[in-house]
């Protein structure tokens, strides 16, 4: 019995298990500091809400104009 986290898949790359995370997570310490990760996490999280955000609007907007349209009659083509 397995217990942890399922390694994630992303498309192109293939699956991201706990190894690559932490190698990715050092390498964003040596890049950016200590101080600066959070920071940059939190602009990540921000965009992130803004995006779904605006895209559940989106989708709202489009369910309402489709429950908003009139049922029309099939056109018939006359010769």
């Amino acid at each position: 019995m397995q217990i942890g986290l399922a390694p994630m898949m992303l498309g192109f790359i293939g699956p991201v298990g706990m190894q690559e995370l932490l190698i990715i997570l050092v390498i964003v310490f040596l890049l950016f500091g200590a101080r600066k990760v959070p920071e940059i996490m939190r602009s990540f999280g921000q965009g992130i809400r803004e995006f779904k955000k605006e895209s559940n609007k989106i989708m709202s907007d489009i369910e309402s104009a489709v429950e908003d349209e009139p049922e029309t009659p099939a056109s018939e083509s006359s010769d």
